[in-house]
C-alpha cells in the first residue's frame, strides 16, 4: 500500500514536469509564426504585387519550417525520454529547466535568420542560429546523461534497446550542430541545410523510440 502511494506521488511529480515542459515547447513553437508577416500594400494592391511581396519573404518560410520541425522533434525526443523516467530529482529538474530556457531562444535566432539571410550579416545570423542548437544539444545531453548516471530515476522496465538508440542518436547532435555553426562562415545555407537534414534524421529515429 505504501509502495503504491509512493509510485503515485512519483508519477504526479514527473507528470507536472512534463506538463510544464509541454507548455514551454508549445509557446516556443507558436512564437515562430510571428515572423510570418502579412505584406502591407494597401487595399489597392494587385494580385501580382501581393504574390511578389509574399515571394520576397522566402527567408521567413525557410527559417520557420526548419525551426518548427526542429522544435517539434525536440518535443518528441523529450517525450521519448520521459517515457523512461519514473521519478525526478533536483539535478533532473535544473537540467530540464536549462533545456527549456534554451528552447525559448529558438524564435529569437530564427528571427535573426529571417531578417539577415539576404544581407552581408547572413553568416553571423546563421552562426547564432546554429550555435543555439549546439547549446540545446548540449542541454539534451546533460539531461540524458544525468539519467544514465542515476538509473534509479528510470523505470525498472525501461528498454535497454531504446536507451542505447537514444544514446547513439545524441552523440550525433552536438558535433553536427558545431559543424553547421562553423559552416555558416563559409556559406549561410550550409547551416540551414545541415539543420534541416538533422531534423529529418531525428524524425526517423524518434519514430522508432515512440513506438517502444
Amino acid at each position: 500500500m505504501v509502495e503504491h502511494v509512493v509510485i503515485q506521488a512519483e508519477e504526479r511529480e514527473t507528470g507536472r514536469l512534463e506538463a510544464f515542459s509541454d507548455g514551454v515547447f508549445a509557446v516556443a513553437i507558436t512564437l515562430l509564426a510571428l515572423d510570418l508577416q502579412v505584406p502591407k500594400l494597401g487595399n489597392a494592391a494587385s494580385v501580382g504585387a501581393v504574390a511578389q511581396a509574399l515571394a520576397r519573404q522566402w527567408p521567413s518560410y525557410i527559417a520557420f519550417a526548419t525551426s518548427f520541425f526542429t522544435v517539434l522533434i525536440m518535443w518528441v525526443s523529450h517525450h521519448s525520454i520521459f517515457k523512461l523516467v519514473q521519478k525526478s530529482n533536483a539535478r533532473l529538474l535544473f537540467a530540464n529547466g536549462l533545456l527549456l530556457m534554451l528552447t525559448t531562444v529558438v524564435p529569437f535566432s530564427t528571427s535573426l535568420v529571417t531578417q539577415y539571410l539576404r544581407s552581408p550579416a547572413a553568416k553571423m545570423a546563421c552562426a547564432v542560429y546554429g550555435g543555439t542548437f549546439v547549446l540545446i544539444s548540449l542541454a539534451f545531453n546533460l539531461l540524458w546523461y544525468g539519467l544514465l548516471h542515476d538509473r534509479t530515476l528510470l523505470r525498472a522496465d525501461a528498454s535497454e534497446e531504446v536507451i542505447q538508440r537514444i544514446d547513439r542518436s545524441y552523440r550525433v547532435g552536438t558535433p553536427m550542430y558545431v559543424l553547421a555553426t562553423v559552416g555558416a562562415f563559409l556559406n549561410p545555407y550550409v547551416t540551414i541545410g545541415l539543420c534541416t537534414a538533422l531534423w529529418i534524421f531525428w524524425a526517423f529515429t524518434a519514430r522508432g523510440e515512440c513506438e517502444q
